[in-house]
């Protein structure tokens, strides 16, 4: 018998009984679409992490005041000194390194705004001239904040569109006294950029040289430091640089910690690739139910066509062909389960990424490629029992129906 005549064969025999097939198609198509819906919304929450760290910077190095180990508590833990906060000094300090390109010391905080009769509450970053080199940002109006000694305060601010548009509404915001907290100040520059880095909303910012943060909080410490190396390969020795700076500063004490942009891009990444990968396993256990449907059905396909079986046989087919034709009508309902679960996912990845635009939803190939070779073995393993019972039938019993 060749090719073509099984194949022919087994898709007679699958129009045949329309009911039948169309449940082992749903079945398979269930499990295929669950493995790529579930996959593309992973898929879609890894990218959409890695691109929100990705928009702080590239070689980007960030410097936090404290430890990131945690030792155990004793006697000498009580005794110990207090590790210093990061000072503007110390961003300046770990400037001075041929390999940093460029250094943004940070404060944030929350404060209330107003300007005339409009007043709201918003997040306040202070910082410097770089900042907007490091975070890519762009300008819609204005200018950013001014160059010069970061020490100096002065009372200049830079405002984002949505802070904008709530504050003066029609009325131009440029060279305007709007009042932060307890202080005044006067909008040189409206940011442009649009969306959430790391938390923050850039349209709802106001930003302010870094000392006049540290007046309107009554602080003189930082929140963190952004340190930009000049490219990959040095981000090594610039923090090499920023560690013994801060020891030879805090009397010998390394009590900072620096994370690298790539280290969390990396950490992110297999957390994420882990939980994918879980997710669809979960959803693979459908093709497992599906197989076992799988089999069933053909079980009961088996017992329905004994006759047709046993004229088979009759006129000369072997146990071999019988088998290849049902393992055939098995591998042909399979792949056409798997194309249409395959494309009801990817319909499906699609409306979740129309409801959630900021979601990068797409399924992965290797997704793709488990979940149709998973569903085709699935179908094909489970058909084997029936199909070695089909090709074990007598020709004279099965003639006779017994």
């Amino acid at each position: 018998m060749r090719s073509g005549d099984v194949l022919r064969f087994s898709v007679g025999a699958l129009q045949g009984n329309r009911v039948r097939t169309m449940l082992m198609l749903l079945a398979m198509s269930i499990g295929v679409a669950a493995v790529v819906l579930l996959t593309a919304v992973g898929e879609g929450a890894r990218l959409f992490v890695v691109n929100e760290f990705a928009s702080l910077g590239t070689n980007l190095l960030i410097v936090l005041p404290g430890r990131a180990e945690t030792a155990g508590v004793g006697p000498s833990s009580f005794m110990a000194e207090t590790p210093r906060d990061l000072t503007i000094r110390d961003a300046m300090a770990l400037a001075r390194h041929s390999a940093v390109r460029r250094i943004a010391p940070i404060n944030i905080g929350e404060v209330h705004v107003s300007w005339r009769q409009r007043e709201r509450e918003v997040p306040v970053i202070g910082s410097t001239s770089e900042l907007l080199a490091i975070r890519h940002w762009k300008m819609a109006q204005g200018r950013f904040l001014p160059p010069g000694d970061p020490e100096l305060a002065a009372p200049l601010c830079v405002i984002g569109s949505k802070v904008r548009k709530e504050l003066f509404g029609p009325h131009p915001a440029l060279g305007e006294m709007m009042s932060i907290g307890d202080r005044r100040c006067r909008v040189i520059g409206v940011m442009s950029s649009e969306g959430r880095s790391i938390g923050l909303d850039v349209e709802e910012l106001v930003i302010l040289p870094v000392a006049s943060a540290q007046m309107l909080f009554n602080t003189n410490t930082l929140f963190r430091i952004l340190v930009e190396a000049k490219s990959r390969e040095a981000i090594s020795r610039v923090k090499t640089h920023i560690l013994s700076t801060t020891r030879k500063r805090h009397q010998g004490e390394e009590d900072v910690t620096v994370i690298t942009q790539d280290a969390v891009l990396a950490t992110f990444d297999r957390i994420f690739r882990a939980l994918t990968l879980t997710v669809a396993g979960v959803a693979g256990i459908s093709l497992g139910v599906a197989g076992i449907l799988t089999m069933n059905v053909m079980l009961i396909t088996v017992s329905q066509r004994t006759a047709e079986i046993g004229l088979l046989k009759a006129l000369g087919a072997h146990r071999r062909q019988i088998l290849v034709l049902i393992l055939t009508e098995a591998g042909v309902l399979s792949l056409a389960g798997a194309l249409l679960g395959l494309a009801i996912g990817e319909i499906g990845s699609r409306v979740i990424g129309r409801i959630y635009p900021a979601l990068p939803v797409g399924t992965p190939w290797w997704a793709i490629a488990a979940a149709l070779s998973v569903a085709i073995a699935t179908g094909l393993t489970f058909s084997v029992l029936p199909a070695r019972r089909a090709a074990r039938l007598d020709p004279v019993q099965a003639l006779s129906r017994k």
